[in-house]
């Protein structure tokens, strides 16, 4: 006959002679609180038998358990992952077979795998497994995406995967088709970090075209800010013939483009148009989307005379051109009389031309505050283009806002502006004032420059209206103190300094 267990164990151990729920809890607090000896033991049974470490019955009981400084971690994930990879690499326990037909073709791709790891990572897959009929999944995948699917499998082993720039789309369309969220995640954030990196025919382009047409919205605004930020060297790639239609169209309409002049996107749209040979209601859409009013006058003369595309579809733009014409022969004040000039074709782009503009590199920008001087045209009308305005810069590394300091101290003296708690700011502001400005407001935008993947970027984009001084966001998430900040070329702040004049209508003439 059997010895029976010590009650103290049996009690936990065999459910014929386990108490109620409310009995056991009853006996843990009064156990517990017998004193802090109590909680020092290493272990404790649980109701199935198990063995609950003291701490984790403290917290069970809601009791204030101090943590266990002297543990320590052993990591061993490493040697796992390894043997994981060795676990499909040689197929050992496999239980089934994936065979990958390549559609078009007669190519077979055949994997040894593990039925509980892929029903694990991915419900897609333990409904296929669940429906199947013996040891084999047979799986129907374009060129693209069977080219990578070793590197898929092996990611629901070893939960990493090496990617190039022409594998990301076909790993994230596996990843979206089997359910594999991180990895979706995963190559998503990977595509938003490298749309600056080189490649033979360009890839950002490719990229936006797969968002828009999987519902991406995060990636396809980043591949649209990137193309719009970096306009002139996207214009002098490969990458510009490849846009679409739908995306030449959406970049067209945009104010917030960075180019050198609005003469190099014609000039760009016209090698577009002679590469794709677009429909002639394209054609004539784009063209229209051109601002005339930003090319001077001399440039629009030899437009007319010189261009093919132009002379082609001259009736289509006419009265764009007409409008042009008037805008640079009469004054802003006299075309604002009779005409909306706050429309788009009066408007500037970010233009990085010496008229608009210039840069400002800052060596060491945490160290003091610094000035600079520059000129620009007063305004993109012919009327204005001999006249200059001189504007002063400051940049501080430590500017503290108005918001945070009163105007004056306890002795009348007013208190400093900068202190060492402070954030970086720049103000940009006119060195005179003058009557010509009348109508004219100037928006100023700074483009902070930065290097990723080896090549000079645009890093961020801030539009300032008037004041300069109170805008919150400026450099907010930059640590210009790290010498390889992201935001720092060489431990020196890249900036390029925008003045985009723009007028208003002042009067509206009696009809």
């Amino acid at each position: 006959m059997a010895t029976p267990l010590p009650d103290s164990t049996n009690q936990w151990t065999r459910p014929r002679f386990a108490r109620c729920a409310s009995e056991r809890q009853a006996s843990y607090i009064k156990r517990a609180g017998r004193g802090a000896r109590r909680l020092t033991h290493t272990h404790t049974h649980t109701h199935r038998g198990e063995m609950m470490p003291s701490r984790d019955l403290g917290l069970f009981l809601g009791l204030d358990v101090p943590p266990d400084t002297g543990a320590t971690v052993l990591n061993h994930s490493m040697s796992l992952v390894q043997r994981m990879e060795g676990l499909l690499a040689a197929g050992n326990g496999s239980d089934i077979t994936l065979r990958v037909h390549t559609v078009g073709t007669d190519e077979v791709k055949v994997i040894q795998a593990h039925s509980l790891l892929l029903a694990m990572q991915s419900d897609v897959f333990e409904e296929l497994l669940l429906s199947r009929n013996g040891s084999t999944l047979v799986l129907r995948e374009p060129s693209d995406c069977a080219a990578v699917f070793d590197k898929f499998i092996r990611y629901l082993y070893c939960g990493d995967v090496s990617v190039r720039l022409d594998q990301a789309i076909s790993l994230h369309k596996l990843a979206s088709k089997y359910h594999v969220w991180s990895l979706q995640q995963g190559l998503t954030q990977y595509m938003t970090q490298h749309l600056s990196s080189e490649s033979p025919t360009g890839h950002v382009v490719g990229w936006y075209n797969y968002a828009l047409q999987t519902g991406d919205l995060a990636l396809r605004d980043s591949c649209l800010q990137y193309l719009s930020w970096n306009l002139s060297s996207v214009l002098q790639s490969q990458e510009w013939g490849s846009i679409s239609e739908e995306l030449l169209l959406s970049l067209l309409q945009r104010s917030d483009l960075i180019l050198q002049t609005e003469l190099e996107l014609y000039e760009a749209l016209e090698a577009w148009i002679d590469q794709n040979q677009p429909v002639g209601k394209t054609t004539e859409s784009a063209l229209r989307l051109v601002r005339y009013g930003m090319i001077p006058p001399q440039y629009l003369f030899r437009l007319q005379k010189q261009s093919p595309l132009m002379q082609r579809y001259y009736e289509s733009v006419r009265d764009l051109l007409y409008l042009a014409f008037q805008f640079h022969s009469a004054s802003p004040i006299t075309l604002a009389k009779y005409f909306d000039v706050n429309c788009s074709i009066f408007t500037p782009r970010n233009y990085l031309s010496s008229s608009w503009g210039s840069p400002w590199i800052i060596n060491s920008p945490t160290r003091d505050d610094r000035s600079f001087t520059f000129q620009t045209q007063l305004g993109p009308s012919g009327h204005d283009a001999g006249k200059r305005v001189t504007w002063n810069s400051l940049f501080s590394p430590r500017w503290l806002p108005l918001s945070a300091r009163s105007t004056y101290s306890e002795m009348g003296a007013m208190q400093p502006t900068r202190t060492d708690g402070g954030r970086p700011r720049i103000i940009v502001t006119p060195a005179t004032s003058s009557s010509d400005f009348a109508g004219v407001s100037f928006q100023k935008t700074v483009i902070v420059m930065a290097r990723q993947q080896g090549k000079v970027v645009v890093r961020h984009v801030y539009n300032f209206h008037q004041s300069t001084e109170e805008v919150g966001d400026f450099l907010a998430s930059a640590d210009l103190q790290r010498r390889v900040s992201e935001y720092l070329i060489d431990s020196s702040l890249y900036l390029h300094v925008v003045i985009k004049p723009l007028y208003h209508t002042l009067l509206v003439a009696k009809k």
